[in-house]
């Protein structure tokens, strides 16, 4: 069949709002917090789940639901890779002003930001938040009068996304900006109508506790879970149906267990099996291949660096090779443990101890574990078949 429309998958970006799907719960209670700030209180939440499980998408989503239901004022900062106050004060400024051209309040903010906006681009004009060096030091220390003033000049609640805060989370300097800003706008005699939403990893908010442990009793924690098989589901019948295209059960159930609840998955996989069916109709074999196709690219991002290339011990790789290539993605340690030489047996506590670090496979109970997800496993098995015994999954 000739396409002549794309693909209805995303992988690596947020996922457009008419195929968000499931999180209903996490919704409402974000939903609620953005509008008790709009009608004047301080609330701080913590958005966390396990990376690929959709904490970006959910974020995004969130901020544009709020705008229409309590008409606040949002911007999403995206902060990969940012480790200093400067560079995420910084973005999050630069943000509020992008998202705010197409607004009624765009030249508000634009008075209140003054000099400190320039023009910039080559292939049409944008705008960006330019201050010097002297003046973004001030912003940093007085965030909280900024916001307050934004808020003022515009006559809204400010809903403000800090999402992937990995690279501030273990910083002193962050951890008492945080608590400082909090504790200032908490104790202000006028109220604030301020939603600031953080968003990262588990671990990273344990980072954050162990810094600031204060910290603990602002944060409303907001668990982002893996999709049930029931909205993986449902999540293809959507995506394909816009495009025109129609699922096999047995192919839906295939494309959900490797997806394993995790949306950056399941668009990886969704998007290999659109670009391999040819008759609007994908069927279990189309799946099986998208499948595939998804655990090579998911593994050589993911996989590879970390374990093919950091793992130079012939035993290592070995071990590895018998566990994925028994088929089984789950696994008991006296198991495997009864297949391996005694050179292997004699390496077997530190494989597992480097896997465990290298997220390849977690702990799910005593002595029992299982790789880190069902493509993670599936690209294994593919990447080691010529040093084992590798095959294609079975059937499901």
């Amino acid at each position: 069949m000739a396409r002549d429309v794309s693909s209805p998958f995303m992988p690596g970006q947020p996922v457009r709002e008419e195929l968000f799907e499931g999180r209903q719960e996490q919704v409402d209670r974000l939903l609620r917090l953005a509008g008790e700030a709009d009608r004047g209180s301080l609330r701080v939440a913590f958005l966390v789940g396990e990376r690929g499980i959709g904490k970006t998408s959910l974020a995004h989503y969130v901020l544009t639901a709020a705008e229409r239901r309590h008409d606040v004022l949002s911007a999403h900062a995206l902060l990969g890779g940012v480790r200093t106050l400067d560079e995420m004060v910084r973005r999050v400024f630069d943000r509020t002003l992008k998202d705010s051209i197409d607004r009624p309040w765009h030249e508000k903010l634009l008075k209140l930001f003054g000099s400190r906006v320039r023009q910039v681009g080559l292939f049409g004009v944008t705008l960006e938040f330019a201050p010097t060096h002297d003046e973004l030091a001030q912003v940093v220390n007085d965030f909280a009068p900024a916001i307050r003033q934004i808020s003022k000049a515009t006559g809204k609640a400010v809903c403000l996304a800090l999402d992937d805060i990995n690279g501030l989370s273990g910083s002193q300097e962050f951890a008492d900006w945080l608590k400082s800003l909090i504790d200032e706008l908490s104790i202000a005699r006028e109220p604030v109508r301020l939603f600031l939403l953080l968003v990262g990893l588990e671990e990273r908010r344990r980072s954050l506790l162990e810094l600031q442990p204060s910290l603990d009793r602002v944060f409303e924690v907001v668990d982002v879970l893996p999709w049930s098989a029931v909205e993986t589901q449902d999540f293809y019948r959507k995506a394909f149906a816009t495009v025109g295209v129609s699922v096999n059960q047995d192919a839906l159930e295939m494309m959900s267990y490797y997806a394993g609840g995790l949306p950056v998955l399941a668009h990886e996989i969704g998007d290999a099996t659109f670009r391999h069916d040819q008759d609007g109709v994908v069927t279990y074999e189309d799946a099986f291949w998208g499948v595939s196709t998804a655990a090579e690219v998911v593994g050589r991002k993911h996989v590879e660096p970390k374990v093919l290339s950091a793992i130079k011990s012939e035993r290592y790789r070995s071990i590895l090779s018998k566990i994925a290539t028994s088929l089984e993605f789950e696994f008991k340690a006296e198991d495997v443990r009864g297949r391996l030489s005694e050179a292997e047996k004699k390496v077997w506590h530190n494989f597992l101890i480097r896997m465990r670090e290298l997220g390849v496979i977690r702990t799910v109970g005593r002595g029992r574990y299982q790789f880190s997800n069902q493509l993670h496993y599936l690209f294994l098995v593919m990447a080691l078949r010529g040093e084992g015994q590798g095959r294609w999954p079975r059937r499901l």
